[in-house]
């Protein structure tokens, strides 16, 4: 498919469209590679509480406008932010990056991400801090904050060794060097690599598989892998029989039973 951008000013913007139950969310700042700006910071964030908070969207899609997903940060544009130790996110909002920062929400529905072109520094941790990425073979990552004397904060310092064990993240972590999507691949910081022009497709087609299940179960598993991983599997199995209660006592569930029986695709709701 193709998403349709607005023209951006020159901090650039993001961009929201909606397909059915999914929200298709676009960088859009082509002109300069997609560097991020403290306003389109903010309107990412925005746009991710939407998405958690709109009962009728169910997965949201991040992709970029542009040969690129983005050249990282505008340091120009967020240095003073980062001197002051300030966020250019307002508090209460869904942190897209999603560690859990105090005064931030987290986010609760699954979010699949396109990458295409340069992805470096930022873009790295905010495919990192989403749920399933799809790459272009075209793809050259970086996580190059050491190079410019600062550390990276958005989340490769701790997704990087979970993904990919502690050598392989100080190897990209330490040197700033560049590599590609099979290595990325190899890493598992991707899960699929597809032609470039490919991406946003692939990512849409996953997007809408799981639009199509119980937005109730979805959420809850997602929520319980999750917990066992930050928290440990002990911490996980604690909520199985409360949670797989609620589920089951819920109107999807009694759907699914029904077109199971009936041997026809199911209609979920929500509720």
């Amino acid at each position: 498919m193709t998403a349709t951008p607005t023209t951006p000013p020159p901090e650039g913007c993001i961009d929201t469209q909606v397909l059915d139950h999914v929200l298709l969310i676009g960088i859009n700042r082509p002109a300069k590679r997609n560097g991020w700006t403290p306003p389109m910071f903010r309107q990412l964030a925005e746009a991710y509480t939407r998405l958690d908070d709109d009962p009728s969207l169910r997965v949201g899609v991040l992709h970029a406008f542009g040969d690129h997903f983005t050249a990282g940060l505008d340091l120009p544009a967020v240095a003073e932010f980062m001197k002051r130790g300030e966020k250019a996110v307002p508090q209460g909002l869904v942190e897209p990056h999603d560690f859990g920062l105090p005064g931030y929400r987290r986010r609760t529905k699954p979010m699949v991400v396109a990458v295409k072109g340069i992805c470096f520094t930022v873009g790295i941790e905010l495919m990192l801090g989403a749920d399933i990425v799809v790459a272009a073979d075209n793809c050259r990552f970086s996580q190059m904050e050491v190079q410019r004397g600062i550390m990276a904060t958005g989340g490769a310092t701790l997704r990087m060794a979970e993904r990919a064990g502690l050598g392989n993240a100080m190897l990209h972590l330490l040197t700033a060097d560049e590599f590609d999507s099979a290595e990325a691949f190899r890493l598992n910081f991707v899960q699929r690599v597809v032609p470039a022009g490919q991406e946003l497709d692939e990512a849409l087609r996953i997007a809408q598989r799981i639009a199509a299940q119980a937005p109730l179960a979805v959420v809850a598993t997602r929520l319980n892998v999750m917990k066992a991983i930050e928290k440990g599997p002990l911490s996980a199995v604690e909520d199985f029989i409360p949670v797989q209660q609620q589920l089951a006592n819920s109107e999807d569930a009694a759907e699914g039973v029904r077109s199971f029986v009936e041997r026809r695709p199911a209609r979920f709701t929500g509720r």
